[in-house]
């Protein structure tokens, strides 16, 4: 175990049992303690170490946090995509164990939230719908709502308890479309995953309308760069979009992405965009 400056965080990796496998996870907890825990899932074909970095650490600044960044099986998750073939899928991969597992072990009664990025996305978004009880809210990073065609779980097999979402979701993502529809063609080829999604404000629509909210979306200009659309009414939990203007399919913050998937906007830091939006 090792102090990680400068965000003062100590880094342990950690095994577990769950589904039948043994998985492997990094945990940054914050020197002081944590009220917390934040469940990390990465895109397709990174891992844990790699997604932390690839996020330049930005997730540890979260306040009174500790982040557990999850492996996924040979870099993916079984996602809420029925078109998806990536290996987890293809393998039958019960991640939605290997989160539990995690959160219990981890959280020890604390509140349990959790943040992905594109496949991670998807990830948390299977969470949302069916272990609404496993997290307190869900953030998703350049991914969105299967269309129902694409949606492996049954909408009306689901429990419906409202959660806090936000969303951030670049208009020029090369990877998931803005406005919805299939993946790129060689995005499709690379990630073995087909299917249509919704788009990103159709997405907060209907995340929206599952917490029982009726009232329209103000939408707020924070920069040139980025808009705030909130579904917001008294008595509900709220949904948040980010919008990226010339954003590409990544994660923002201080650390630029590669090129090949678009720009990275500094106008939003997605550590304290969070512990906004949650409150910590």
């Amino acid at each position: 175990m090792k102090t990680d400056d400068p965000h003062t965080v100590r880094l342990s990796s950690a095994s577990i049992e769950a589904g039948g496998r043994t998985r492997t996870y990094t945990l940054a907890t914050p020197e002081g303690g944590f009220d917390r825990l934040l469940l990390a899932f990465h895109g397709s074909r990174l891992n844990a170490a790699r997604f932390r970095a690839f996020t330049g650490n930005a997730l540890d600044t979260v306040r009174g946090t500790a982040v557990a960044y999850l492996d996924g099986f040979r870099g993916n998750w079984n996602d809420a995509r029925a078109g998806s073939r990536f290996p987890a899928r293809t393998h039958g991969i019960d991640d939605v164990a290997f989160a539990d597992a995690v959160a219990s072990r981890v959280g020890e009664g604390r509140p349990v939230y959790a943040v992905g990025y594109s496949n991670g996305g998807g990830m948390v978004i299977r969470l949302l719908h069916e272990r609404p009880d496993l997290i307190a809210g869900g953030a998703v990073i350049a991914a969105g709502q299967p269309a129902p065609d694409n949606f492996l779980l049954r909408d009306d097999d689901l429990p419906i308890e409202p959660r806090p979402v936000m969303i951030i979701h670049g208009t020029r993502d090369p990877v998931v479309p803005y406005d919805g529809g299939q993946l790129a063609l060689w995005a499709r080829y690379l990630f073995r995953a087909h299917g249509a999604l919704l788009s990103a404000p159709d997405t907060a629509a209907y995340f929206a309308a599952r917490n029982g909210i009726t009232a329209a979306p103000v939408t707020t200009s924070l920069t040139a760069e980025v808009t705030r659309t909130d579904h917001h009414q008294d008595g509900h939990e709220p949904v948040r979009l980010y919008t990226v203007h010339g954003g590409g399919h990544t994660i923002p913050g201080p650390v630029p992405s590669p090129a090949l998937i678009g720009r990275t906007t500094r106008d939003l830091h997605t550590g304290p965009a969070i512990e906004d939006f949650f409150g910590f």
